[in-house]
C-alpha cells in the first residue's frame, strides 16, 4: 500500500523480500533474497535515493552500513532499536515520562512469577522481540501459566511482564514525522482486539475532546522520544479515570491507520512516502463524517482462493482491499475493508457486514 501511493505520487519503486510476496511482486522491480547478506543489499540499494522498511524485524543496521550515510535510511536503526526490543521501548519511553502500564524486565523464571504476584495474579508475559498480531503475548493467571510463557517466549535476556490493565478502551494514532522534525498527527481511533490481533478499527473514536488531546500530546512525546521518521503507529489504553497510558509503538504504516486510504486528505501511506523524502506532510484530517474498518483474516491453511469477494462489493461505501499473499492460514491478515458512513455505528455495521462475506 506504500508502494501504490509512492508510485502515483510518480516515485519509482522497488523491493526486497527475503523470500517471494505476494503484495509487492506487480509493484516496480521486486528484489527476493538474503536481505542479512551483504552483497544482496549492496545490489539492492543500487539507484535507491532513499530506503525505508515495513516491519521493525528488517535488517535497518545492515542497510544503513551499506549506504554509508549517502542514502538515508528511514526508520534509521536509531529508531528501529529502540522499539523492536520490547524492554528497551519501555524504558526509552519511561525515562521521558510517558505514562505506561507497571512493567517488569525479569531474567529468571523465578523473577517472573514475583512480577505476576506483585501484579496481582494477573498479567501479560511478552516475548521481547519478534512478537505481533498476537504471536508473542501471552495473559498469565497462575504460576503454571507463567512457567509455560516463560518457556514458550523468553529469551537469553528473560521476558516482560506487564501489570494487566484494566482498560475502558483501546485507542489509537498515528504521527507523521519528517527528517527535519516537521510532524502531523491523525485522528484518534477506537480499536478492537480479538486474541490479541486487530479486530476492527472506527474514527472518530468515541472519547472526549480531553482525552483525544491527551493521546495526541503522548503520540508526539512518544514519537519523538524515538526519533521517528515515517509513520508511527502508536497504541493506547484510556483507562476508567479518563487518563492515558501507552501501550506499544510500531515504527512503520500501521493497522490501525489503513482507513485513511478511504476517510482522510493524506492517507498514513502517503505521508509515509512523504516523510523519508523530507516533503511537506498532507492533511491527516477526516474528508468524511466517519469510517471503520474491518480485518479480513484467512479461513484455512492452504494456496489463497478466494470466496464471496462480489457480495462484499455490494454493499454501499465498501471498499475492499486483498492483499495478494500468496499462502492463506488462520488468522492470518489478508485484507480489509473500509466503509465510509455518517455516523460510527453505521460504518462499522456495514464493514462487518462486508467482511463477513469474503472467505480466503
Amino acid at each position: 500500500m506504500t508502494a501504490l501511493a509512492a508510485m502515483r505520487m510518480g516515485l519509482n519503486v522497488k523491493a526486497l523480500s527475503p523470500e517471494s510476496a505476494g503484495p509487492v511482486s506487480s509493484l516496480g522491480i521486486s528484489h527476493v533474497g538474503d536481505w542479512n547478506d551483504e552483497k544482496v543489499m549492496r545490489r539492492f540499494l543500487d539507484g535507491c535515493d532513499v530506503i525505508t522498511v515495513e516491519s521493525e524485524w528488517a535488517p535497518v543496521e545492515l542497510a544503513e552500513h551499506v549506504s554509508q550515510g549517502v542514502i538515508p535510511v528511514w526508520p534509521s536503526s536509531v529508531t528501529v532499536k529502540a522499539i523492536r526490543h520490547k524492554g528497551r521501548q519501555k524504558s526509552i519511553l519511561n525515562a521521558v515520562g510517558i505514562p505506561q502500564a507497571e512493567h517488569l524486565s525479569c531474567q529468571t523464571l523465578d523473577e517472573a512469577i514475583a512480577a505476576l504476584d506483585k501484579f496481582g495474579g494477573k498479567a501479560m508475559a511478552k516475548k521481547y522481540e519478534g512478537s505481533y498480531d498476537g504471536y508473542g503475548n501471552v495473559t498469565v493467571t497462575s504460576h503454571d501459566g507463567m512457567q509455560a510463557a516463560w518457556e514458550k517466549l523468553s529469551a537469553s535476556d528473560g521476558l516482560l511482564v506487564e501489570s494487566f490493565v484494566p482498560f475502558v478502551k483501546e485507542i489509537a494514532v498515528l504521527v507523521a514525522r519528517s527528517p527535519s522534525g516537521a510532524s502531523v498527527v491523525y485522528p484518534v481511533v477506537d480499536t478492537e482486539q480479538r486474541e490479541h490481533r486487530c479486530h476492527a478499527v472506527s474514527v472518530p473514536a468515541q472519547i472526549s475532546s480531553r482525552c483525544a488531546e491527551m493521546a495526541r500530546n503522548v503520540a508526539l512525546s512518544a514519537a519523538d522520544a524515538v526519533e521517528s521518521v515515517g509513520i508511527l503507529g502508536v497504541e493506547l489504553f484510556e483507562m476508567a479515570d479518563g487518563s492515558i497510558l501507552l501501550n506499544e509503538l510500531a515504527p512503520r504504516p500501521h493497522n490501525t491507520g489503513h482507513y485513511t486510504i478511504e476517510a482522510c486528505h493524506t492517507s498514513q501511506f502517503e505521508n509515509h512516502a512523504r516523510a523519508i523524502l523530507d516533503y511537506p506532510l498532507g492533511d491527516p484530517s477526516l474528508k468524511v463524517p466517519a469510517a471503520a474498518m474491518v480485518n479480513i483474516l484467512g479461513h484455512r491453511k492452504g494456496p489463497v482462493r478466494t470466496e464471496g469477494y462480489s457480495k462484499s462489493l455490494d454493499l454501499s461505501r465498501a471498499t475492499v482491499h486483498l492483499y495478494g499473499k500468496l499462502e492463506s492460514r488462520p488468522q492470518r491478515k489478508m485484507g480489509h475493508v473500509t466503509v465510509t458512513a455518517d455516523d460510527v455505528h453505521s460504518a462499522r455495521k456495514h464493514a462487518e457486514a462486508a467482511a463477513a462475506f469474503v472467505k480466503l
